[in-house]
């Protein structure tokens, strides 16, 4: 007997729910990261103490291998590159080429401040110098994440990256051949074979590979993961910085009676294909859209491929479909809801998407669907997730940057402002702030 899947169903016709209401209301699932902890921190502080023969070891417990070594040799890389399916190998030059064009215009340029003469504050734009990206190894395979990491990192001009990825089995202990031919196909020429908890604590604390060559720790770690990965970026997280505590993934979408129903219910399917905890959401002004929408999911349910994934996702918790009397109160809904990924299928779809202040994505219009972002629009798909759109943006060529204020003031300058920094100082009564200054003026009168 075939799956079925049964959103559920929130009908707010009736009513104007507040903020606070909509957020307890809303499908949602996520995980309780504090619920694994007592898991994963025996994980980490065992790397931390023993380094690589620790993650060896729990690679070999959780992923059933052992690899010869931590990191991959060149070889493998390069005979990944050879041996990649040659429309796979299109597909990512054409993601890699449109995400580096996207990219390249976040830089920043450094900008200079003559705040009065003889007085400069320069802000300047210093890329980490080692970041360490992850790319989960569970479900599906995912080059595509190793593209979303690796190119805002690149041109950010990160000087040092190493990709690590779950060794297995099936590759003898190496990290799937997609992968490494897809850092490959980046430049990437540092990856290693390790995943979970015990990667992030390996990035975070570095160790010796069985060579003998150094595994130097990194200065932040980005890329998605399960619960355990998540639960080790926020023991590391005061050690080195983290892009993000990922959730299960997400998608959102507002529409009404010009939707069609067989798109919404191949895009909510589409994000239901990743994971049983995956949340898919409609939000719609048609009580007959929301129908047919049910009726097409259970008629593509029968061919798609993951059946029982996407059943269970769909019928959980976390998705459904939310029933609103107009456009406007789908706004309200969808900026409380905060989704990873938003697809606006309305009338005037351009518009309403100018009207969402919380969203990791917004996807425009019927043919701007999520799965185009997750590969090829240029945009990076590692987006907040549960609700932090609301106050976080995804990876980006920003995460990679840090903004130093470079301060230079004249002798003159500084006794024109002398005073008040003494005025001040003395107020908080830091009194040795202000000597700081009258140190530099003996002859000065107080």
């Amino acid at each position: 007997m075939s799956p079925r899947a049964d959103l559920g169903r929130l009908d707010l016709r009736d009513r104007t729910p507040t903020t606070a209401e909509l957020r307890a209301s809303l499908p949602r699932g996520g995980v309780d990261v504090d619920s694994v902890l007592h898991h994963v921190r025996p994980v980490v502080e065992a790397v931390r103490d023993r380094g690589a023969e620790a993650a060896l070891e729990f690679g070999e417990k959780f992923d059933r291998v052992r690899p010869d070594r931590i990191r991959v040799p060149a070889e493998e890389l390069d005979k990944s590159l050879t041996g990649l399916d040659p429309r796979v190998r299109e597909a990512l030059e054409v993601a890699i080429d449109r995400a580096r064009t996207v990219h390249r215009d976040q830089r920043r340029t450094d900008t200079a401040t003559e705040v009065v003469p003889g007085g400069t504050v320069t802000e300047r734009w210093i890329a980490v110098d080692r970041v360490g990206l992850y790319v989960p190894g569970g479900n599906a395979v995912y080059p595509s994440s190793v593209v979303m990491n690796v190119v805002p990192a690149q041109e950010a001009g990160v000087g040092s990256l190493v990709v690590t990825s779950p060794p297995q089995a099936e590759f003898g202990g190496l990290p799937h051949p997609t992968i490494l031919a897809a850092a490959a196909l980046l430049g990437v020429d540092e990856v290693w074979a390790v995943g979970g908890a015990q990667a992030v604590a390996l990035l975070t604390y570095g160790g010796t590979d069985c060579d003998g060559a150094e595994l130097e720790p990194v200065d932040m770690i980005t890329g998605p993961g399960n619960i355990y990965v998540t639960a080790a970026k926020r023991l590391c997280r005061s050690l080195v910085g983290i892009d993000a505590e990922a959730g299960p993934t997400e998608i959102a979408i507002l529409a009404d009676d010009t939707a069609d129903p067989k798109h919404v219910a191949a895009d909510l399917i589409s994000q239901a294909e990743h994971d049983v905890l995956a949340a898919s959401v409609l939000v719609t002004t048609s009580e007959e859209l929301a129908d047919a929408v049910d009726r097409a999911v259970a008629e593509q349910l029968h061919t798609t491929k993951h059946q029982e994934r996407v059943a269970t996702a769909l019928s959980g918790k976390q998705s459904g479909i939310v029933l609103v009397s107009t456009i406007d109160d789908g706004v309200r809904v969808v900026n409380a809801y905060a989704a990873e990924h938003l697809e606006i299928q309305t009338r005037d779809a351009a518009a309403i998407a100018g009207r969402i202040r919380a969203a990791g994505a917004i996807f425009v219009g019927p043919h701007s669907p999520v799965s185009l972002g997750d590969y090829c629009a240029g945009s990076n798909h590692v987006l907040p997730t549960a609700g932090c759109a609301r106050h976080s943006s995804g990876l980006s060529v920003q995460t990679f940057l840090k903004g130093v204020h470079v301060i230079e003031y004249s002798e003159d300058a500084l006794r024109d402002v002398a005073r008040h920094v003494i005025a001040l100082a003395n107020a908080e009564d830091l009194p040795a702030h202000g000597d700081a200054v009258r140190a530099r003026f003996p002859d000065s009168p107080s």
